[in-house]
């Protein structure tokens, strides 16, 4: 039985009377062509059963794989569990997707993110970095392949396109608007950040020598303006729902127990508000809970939750934006921080 010959970019030029030049186009130049010319080309080469230019060869012509690895420093599962992190991928996506770029994402699960060797091995023209403790061995990949990069969030590192938020201002802002409200006993809930195996109870010192830069900077926040009032630190044991509510019953049950807490994550805030539930503590008449993020869970919470609202779509946008100007260019633009604001919700009443 003889095996059918697949068509080639020549047939398509010839069945359209065309040069090979313009079918190119078609695929990869659309805006060289007019969109009659171009729906006719697309057309003929749909008939003939051609699928389009093999991005292998074209990757070796142009010494571009199409891809932008994203470096996390949690599972998929993890991430995609996370509002803050997929609204900021999905921005992220839908900037580069025009471009005919597609996110490689490298999920990482133990500290410092993907494995050094993944990153490596990846086929991609730039990396990004979402939240990765300093020092993490990926980053070292990273600069071994010479690869372009964009920071969100941290680590902070010289001479690096990066977008961020106003950590320790919007941590401040929560932190006076509880004390406002008459609160003199707090505590603080941080998200799992490798300061030791097993979370808990941590000392002022111990959080503010984390390797997440938005921990130290929140915590500052927090503290600058606390002063003498009783804190108390809790760490969540891991990134899961599960390690979140042991937290925050660990929390719920220091004595004195505090009158506040302050998170920072909307994800743990709304731990505390299900486990001062399940105690039969009333927010806010015993407890109040503020987060930081405001992402679509902290609005639908019960009680709607207070928090500090970061842009995170625009931090995805201009994560997209910070990569494509890096391919085009290779320039790096100094780094962006979008503005935070407080929105005062139910869960915070008077002490």
């Amino acid at each position: 039985m003889t095996r059918r010959r697949r068509p080639t970019l020549d047939d398509v030029a010839d069945a359209v009377g065309v040069s090979r030049a313009t079918v190119s186009n078609a695929y990869n130049r659309p805006d060289q062509l007019s969109a009659r010319l171009r729906d006719e080309v697309l057309r003929v080469a749909a008939e003939l059963g051609y699928p389009g230019p093999d991005p292998t060869a074209r990757s070796l012509a142009t010494s571009r794989t199409g891809a932008i690895a994203v470096l996390l420093d949690t599972s998929l599962s993890m991430a995609f569990s996370d509002p803050a992190l997929y609204l900021t991928l999905d921005a992220l996506a839908r900037v580069i997707d025009p471009g005919g770029h597609a996110l490689l994402l490298l999920p990482g699960g133990a500290f410092g993110g993907p494995p050094a060797e993944r990153v490596l091995a990846a086929q991609a023209d730039i990396a990004i970095v979402y939240s990765l403790p300093d020092g993490a061995p990926s980053l070292e990949a990273v600069r071994t392949r010479g690869l372009p990069l964009v920071v969100i969030d941290q680590p902070r590192l010289p001479g690096t396109a990066r977008v961020g938020c106003a950590d320790r201002a919007g941590a401040a802002s929560a932190a006076r608007h509880l004390l406002g409200l008459g609160h003199r006993r707090f505590g603080i809930f941080a998200a799992y950040s490798h300061i030791r195996s097993g979370g808990g109870a941590l000392t002022v010192a111990e959080a503010a020598a984390a390797p997440f830069h938005d921990v130290r900077e929140r915590l500052g926040g927090y503290l600058d303006e606390l002063g003498s009032c009783s804190v108390v630190v809790e760490e969540a044991a891991g990134l899961s729902a599960e390690s979140a509510m042991a937290g925050a019953f660990a929390l719920l049950g220091a004595s004195p127990r505090p009158t506040a807490v302050l998170c920072m994550s909307d994800q743990l805030a709304l731990a505390v508000l299900a486990a001062a539930r399940e105690l039969g503590i009333s927010v806010p008449g015993e407890l109040s809970v503020a987060g930081f993020d405001d992402s679509p869970p902290a609005s639908w919470s019960s009680p709607p939750l207070t928090t500090v609202r970061q842009d995170l779509a625009a931090k995805g946008r201009i994560a997209g934006e910070l990569a494509l100007g890096l391919l085009d260019d290779g320039s790096v633009p100094a780094p962006v921080e979008v503005p935070v604001s407080l929105v005062v919700r139910g869960s915070t009443g008077p002490a």
